[in-house]
């Protein structure tokens, strides 16, 4: 799949079918960027768990942290991924031990590795990449 543009049905039913977000490098201070997507997030009905190991066990907008995705002790439908683009290989190598697999991975503003995506995908996971959830579900959700 060519990750230079996504049509809007595709952004579309990806928010409108996941319900639980693993958000990968989760903050809880105000002016980054997670922290302001996860509430984002939360505010719109999705169950968002955070992760992050410098903080598991703390609380972030109400919901407590998780050290990795396989600390998470349920299914999640989508991870939301804060990280650098060249930490995106690991994470899709973290999702493919998850069971059951994540439905979606999705990499923020400036996060793409076309090598992870094509890994990710080719076990049936769908990718994002370069994209905000908070940026594009006020345009295709409207």
């Amino acid at each position: 799949m060519s990750h230079d543009h996504y049509d809007a049905s595709f952004i579309r039913d990806i928010l409108g079918t996941v319900k639980t977000i693993a958000l990968l490098g989760a903050s809880p201070k105000p002016e980054r960027p997670s922290h302001g997507v996860m509430g984002f997030l939360l505010r719109k009905g999705y169950r968002v768990i955070p992760v992050n190991p410098g903080l598991a066990g703390k609380q972030i907008h109400g919901q407590t942290v998780v050290a990795t995705l396989a600390d998470i002790a349920e299914p999640v439908d989508m991870i939301d991924v804060f990280r650098a683009p060249e930490y995106l290989g690991q994470v899709v190598d973290e999702a493919l031990a998850l069971d059951p697999l994540p439905k979606v991975i999705w990499g923020q503003l400036g996060v793409r590795d076309d090598h992870a995506a094509e890994r990710a995908e080719a076990a049936g996971i769908r990718v994002v990449m370069d994209r905000c959830p908070a940026i594009e579900y006020p345009r295709v959700m409207a």
